[in-house]
């Protein structure tokens, strides 16, 4: 079992072109011996965004904090705030927007080989 508080692990910058202002912390995955899915803890700051962009595997995300749109495949934005969730299906557009004044947080769950095969094409 990993139990330790969300705080103590690192919070790097999302590099990747499109994204503006996004932290991501992995709080669960695979050496931690999470053999099917992948926990990872979203921060974008006021005014950004994470990139519009699609893979090949689904995600579920949870709202935990903040105010911003959820962007689907055909450009609709779609308000989201705490206890919002949202499912994007594989293959699909998307992104998410912080349309707030302070940090919009959300927990993103995607499945490990899903991931794992993407990144070894």
């Amino acid at each position: 079992m990993k139990l330790i508080h969300y705080g103590d692990v690192e919070n790097t910058p999302v590099a990747i072109e499109g994204a503006s202002k996004v932290r991501m912390r992995v709080l669960i995955s695979e050496p931690d011996g999470a053999t099917n899915f992948r926990m990872r803890l979203f921060e974008v700051g006021p005014g950004g965004c994470t990139p519009y962009h699609k893979h090949p595997w689904e995600h579920e995300v949870f709202v935990l904090e903040g105010k911003g749109a959820a962007v689907d495949h055909k450009k609709n934005r779609c308000p989201v705030g705490p206890g919002s969730i949202v499912f994007v299906p594989s293959g699909k557009m998307h992104n998410f927007v912080n349309t707030g004044e302070q940090t919009l947080a959300f927990l993103c769950l995607v499945p490990t080989d899903e991931v794992r095969k993407w990144r070894e094409e």
